[in-house]
């Protein structure tokens, strides 16, 4: 992705919890200490895994993928399933969670608050590096021919009122962020108002389901999450018109907790960056991870500023010198991530 046009893009509209140390008895800042000292310690890894669809689905797909991490580690990974974006990060920032998969925003939540180190990314299929944010609806619905004509994301915010919307949930990328800012913060639209029913999901799975069984008009979507859908649910999927799509959108980070062992940091690297085993990858609808590190996903921390520059400039209860004072502490975090 053209990073350089995401900041772009984010600033044409700009004109501008101390974790607790469960695992400090183990922490070696010593690559070189021994693997016997540093597993004596850990005896397991608890991987959080983010619920894009039901935990039922994800076993099947999750169990032979950490079976393989923990004969490269040395000890158990156990899967630690999820209900909620916000789940995962609270259970690593208290320590309960050592490792997981995570999203672009909820990674940006969990570097600040609960010691998260991205360490490598997901590659797709094709071999690139991100994935979209989509709008759907349901093929039967009178509005979809529309709204695939006029643009997807103009017609929602032209009719609005008279529709039904889910979001996934708060911390999705794909489901929330990305959306919300492309859609409705550059078109200073508040959805929390604009629409005649406004409903959180709460996973990308719930969020196709609600448009399928016609139970909202519109929904956001991943596309990993349709890819998945079309192998999970088919007849679901068949139901489904895509409306709009985003921008490439950084795909996901891996990421550990930054007290672990070096030599448990290591051996973790050394899976992600050379696992390619295609029987057990393939239902992630991935080819693979390659190295990574914290910046990749300052597109992300941008369009979470831009987007609350455009809140600010539209806050009635603010005044214009006190607008400026925000607006200007946000640009300043801009400038910063930019130099980084």
């Amino acid at each position: 992705m053209n990073r350089r046009l995401f900041i772009q893009q984010a600033s044409l509209f700009t004109i501008t919890l101390a974790s607790a140390k469960i695992l400090s008895a183990c922490s070696s800042t010593n690559a070189d200490n021994s693997n016997s000292a540093s597993n004596s310690a850990i005896k397991e890894i608890n991987f959080g895994v983010l619920s894009t669809e039901s935990q039922a689905n994800q076993k099947p797909i999750w169990e032979p993928f950490a079976a393989a991490m923990s004969k490269e580690v040395g000890i158990p990974i156990k899967p630690f399933y999820v209900t909620q974006y916000a789940a995962v990060i609270e259970a690593m920032r208290f320590g309960k969670v050592q490792a997981a998969w995570l999203g672009g925003k909820s990674y940006i939540e969990a570097a600040k608050v609960a010691e998260a180190e991205a360490f490598a990314q997901v590659v797709s299929k094709d071999g690139t590096r991100g994935y979209y944010s989509h709008l759907i609806a349901n093929k039967d619905n009178p509005i979809t021919a529309e709204a695939k004509a006029v643009g997807g994301d103009q017609y929602v915010i032209k009719n609005a009122a008279n529709l039904t919307f889910a979001f996934n949930e708060p911390n999705s990328t794909s489901g929330f962020l990305v959306p919300s800012y492309y859609i409705f913060t550059k078109n200073n639209v508040d959805p929390k108002t604009a629409f005649k029913r406004l409903v959180f999901a709460g996973n990308h799975e719930a969020c196709a389901l609600a448009v399928a069984n016609k139970q909202v008009d519109v929904a956001t979507v991943s596309n990993e999450a349709l890819n998945r859908l079309e192998k999970t649910n088919p007849t679901a999927r068949q139901k489904i018109e895509i409306i709009w799509q985003s921008p490439l959108i950084p795909s996901d980070p891996i990421v550990y907790r930054q007290d672990l062992p070096a030599d448990i940091k290591q051996k973790l690297q050394n899976f992600f960056y050379n696992y390619k085993d295609a029987k057990i990858i393939e239902p992630f609808g991935i080819s693979g991870f390659v190295k990574a590190e914290d910046k990749t996903w300052h597109t992300i921390r941008e369009l979470e500023i831009a987007k609350k520059i455009q809140e600010t400039q539209a806050k009635d209860n603010l005044s214009e010198k006190e607008k400026q004072q925000k607006i200007a502490e946000l640009n300043q975090q801009l400038k910063e991530i930019q130099l980084n």
